[in-house]
């Protein structure tokens, strides 16, 4: 068996835990640059307000009172996901996080009234550590595990944690109640051509021939036809490959011309690009790098160039990837446009563990490689210790037009120091 911890509501979760004042409050938290709702509490759901809804739209009943809108602190959602899942280790060696509120964790071996103990406890035991409240499903497959976590969350009855068995009338009853856009990895496209097929729940695609739906779609159509069947057929390591290309963008927090600014947006993102490169134990051979003016004003002179620089030789040295990025920069920069984004591609990524040399590559001595490799670790490893971002390869600028628009953030509780709560007497 396999079960499916999933975080509800989970940033505004994090935001309650260390502002209670916002329980039972309707709560909205909005993407980069204060843009748009993307993560809204029960409350804000039952006024009617859609997911991407532009926050310009909400400031009235903002400033009503009537709703709250806070940034995006994605250092605080970061780490309390991990405290999520330290908790979730202390009860079980299998561990899979799947996205940032979402943690696969194995049951082998228990009876079902032992497993759905289990799951329980888990339940209580993450709420009570963390403060995030949070759903259970437990299935022999993680397919059933995904549906069986969804009617935790939504059917009052399982209060949380649902048990299901392959065949038994209880799991019939929720495939049958189950659309087929609510199945895992079953997308609007897919919805529609088994529509025409006769196939529209989740059900009907559980009865049919998983060598036929091979023949007509895919293997992994197959395989979740398999998994509804109650056959493990989906590996975590099938969807947790390493990427081909590295990308690493974010707009500007205001429209900027000023080359100084633009060049430590780039750093920014190359250096991070190269982390996220280490982190999967790849090489780069080429850094692509772009800009974008904002298409949305007719009034400013448009430009999207880009331009891409080989690396000497594959590498996942940050300083060599700022390097080539920079001087991709001073190709394609041009002073008269104002950039509202930029953007950094490491492309042509190979395994660091398999890295063969072609008879183009500079070749690079054996004390230089392993200065690079042992600088780079030591890097990754402080920023580990201590906090993403500690040691950083040139100082950014405090109020440079690249930073992040977040004027309703609140303080990064876990992470900070200086943010960290603080408790006053009466």
């Amino acid at each position: 068996m396999i079960g499916l911890v999933d975080c509800n509501n989970f940033y505004v979760s994090c935001e309650r835990v260390f502002q209670p004042k916002l329980m039972g409050q309707p709560v909205g938290i909005m993407s980069n640059n204060d843009g748009c709702v993307i993560a809204r509490s029960n409350e804000l759901k039952a006024l009617g307000i859609d997911m991407g809804v532009p926050a310009f739209k909400l400031q009235s009943l903002v400033r009503q009172g009537r709703i709250h809108l806070l940034s995006s602190n994605y250092e605080l959602y970061g780490d309390m996901s991990r405290r999520v899942q330290a908790v979730l280790e202390e009860f079980s060696a299998g561990v899979e996080p799947y996205s940032i509120d979402e943690m696969f964790v194995h049951f082998a071996g228990f009876d079902r009234k032992t497993t759905h103990d289990l799951a329980r406890t888990l339940h209580d035991r993450v709420h009570r550590y963390t403060g995030i409240p949070v759903s259970v499903g437990v299935a022999p497959t993680r397919t059933l595990a995904k549906l069986a976590n969804r009617a935790a969350k939504k059917l009052p009855a399982y209060d949380g944690v649902c048990i299901l068995s392959p065949d038994s009338p209880e799991t019939r009853g929720l495939l049958q109640q189950t659309e087929l856009g609510d199945v895992w990895g079953v997308g609007r496209r897919l919805v529609e051509r088994l529509t025409i097929m006769g196939i529209r729940t989740a059900w009907d695609l559980h009865q049919q021939d998983p060598k036929r739906i091979r023949r007509k779609f895919s293997v992994t159509l197959e395989r979740t036809v398999l998994e509804l069947q109650g056959q493990p057929a989906i590996d975590m390591r099938d969807t947790d490959e390493a990427r081909l290309r590295i990308m690493t963008s974010r707009s500007f927090g205001r429209l900027t011309d000023d080359l100084g600014e633009i060049r430590e947006a780039i750093r920014q993102h190359a250096q991070r690009g190269a982390e996220k490169l280490r982190e999967q134990r790849s090489l780069a051979r080429a850094v692509l790098v772009f800009l974008k003016t904002n298409k949305h004003r007719p009034d400013l002179p448009q430009y999207f160039p880009s331009a891409i620089v080989e690396l000497e030789r594959p590498s996942d040295d940050s300083r060599l990837i700022i390097q080539a990025a920079q001087q991709a920069l001073g190709t394609i920069y041009r002073p008269r446009y104002r950039y509202m984004k930029v953007g950094v591609m490491l492309l042509d990524l190979i395994d660091a563990d398999r890295e063969q040399l072609s008879l183009l590559d500079t070749p690079q001595s054996e004390g230089d490689r392993q200065r690079s490799q042992q600088l780079m670790a030591t890097l990754d490893e402080l920023n580990r210790r201590m906090g993403r971002g500690t040691v950083k390869l040139g100082l950014p600028s405090a109020n440079a037009a690249w930073h992040l628009r977040c004027a309703h953030r609140s303080n990064r509780s876990t992470t900070r120091w200086d943010e960290i709560p603080e408790a006053k007497a009466q």
